[in-house]
């Protein structure tokens, strides 16, 4: 009898490992100001999530002008939540500034 491969069974564990490769190899080729990186550029993300969610708002009240109450709660609760995403991920990103800058002056 044929035995089977049971190299099918890893194929559902390929993403977990192509999205955890690059912090992996980022912390290892560039040590604690690799994470200072990572970390700058969460605050960019974040920022830039905010002014976006800023001007669909400012574009939907400009260009639809006065709407119902129902719909500027909508809009008003989708910029509210893009802004609560926005500061998470800028929290995110602070902490790890902060572990950076602390295991490069304590551990480097």
């Amino acid at each position: 009898m044929r035995s089977q491969s049971d190299s099918w069974l890893i194929l559902p564990l390929l993403p977990i490992f192509l999205i955890g490769v690059p912090p992996m190899l980022l912390f290892s080729l560039l040590g604690f100001p690799g994470i200072i990186i990572l970390g700058v550029l969460l605050i960019c993300v974040g920022l830039t999530e905010r002014l976006e969610a800023n001007s669909d708002f400012n574009q939907q009240i400009i260009v639809h002008g006065y709407a119902r109450a129902s719909e500027r709660n909508v809009q008003a609760s989708n910029l509210h939540s893009a802004i609560r995403f926005a500061t998470l991920v800028d929290l995110a990103g602070a902490g790890l500034i902060t572990v950076g800058v602390l295991g490069f002056y304590y551990l480097g």
